[in-house]
């Protein structure tokens, strides 16, 4: 994980974007897991729900919407507590800019086009998460975007063995 992690944070050096795993992690190992990560590199974006709010589309389709969602959770967060939201079209994040309640708004499997048309309407209201498609190959692209953030769940539910051996003679 360690050495997955080092191999996403080389891929984006001198963007300014920082990689962050996800809560996707093994249960009763979350704690080495997202350890593995800090040690290459990566940001852990979350330990667990109650480190920060995340709202997600079932969050926003039980509340009533986005204004709904996010008016709701920052009457019931303490005033240290960051929101974030998740929106997978620009018309959402367009909602979520016109509200005015996140700190953070994560831009879910848009392509880097997109992306790019987001960071410019946010026009530096929020910080910016990029998720959803982030692979080795795309990460790059999704850092030139200008997102602050790139969370990867493949940090930690993918990352390969090492192939490591030990011969004595």
């Amino acid at each position: 994980m360690a050495t997955l992690t080092r191999q996403y944070v080389k891929e984006i050096e001198g963007t300014g974007a920082e990689i962050c795993d996800t809560r996707k992690t093994i249960p009763g190992l979350r704690m080495f897991q997202k350890y593995a990560v800090s040690i290459g590199g990566g940001a852990n974006h979350r330990f667990g729900l109650d480190d920060a709010i995340l709202i997600k589309d079932n969050h926003i389709a039980i509340a009533g919407g986005i204004d709904q969602a996010l008016n709701q959770a920052k009457m019931l967060a303490g005033h240290m507590v960051k929101i974030e939201i998740e929106v997978d079209t620009l018309e959402q994040l367009q909602a979520v800019i016109n509200n005015g309640n996140a700190d953070v708004v994560m831009l879910d499997n848009m392509a880097p086009e997109i992306l790019k048309q987001g960071i410019e309407m946010v026009e530096g209201r929020m910080a910016v998460e990029a998720s959803g498609g982030v692979t080795i190959d795309t990460v790059r692209a999704i850092a030139e975007t200008g997102v602050h953030y790139i969370s990867a769940g493949a940090l930690t539910h993918s990352a390969p063995a090492l192939d490591i051996g030990l011969d004595i003679s």
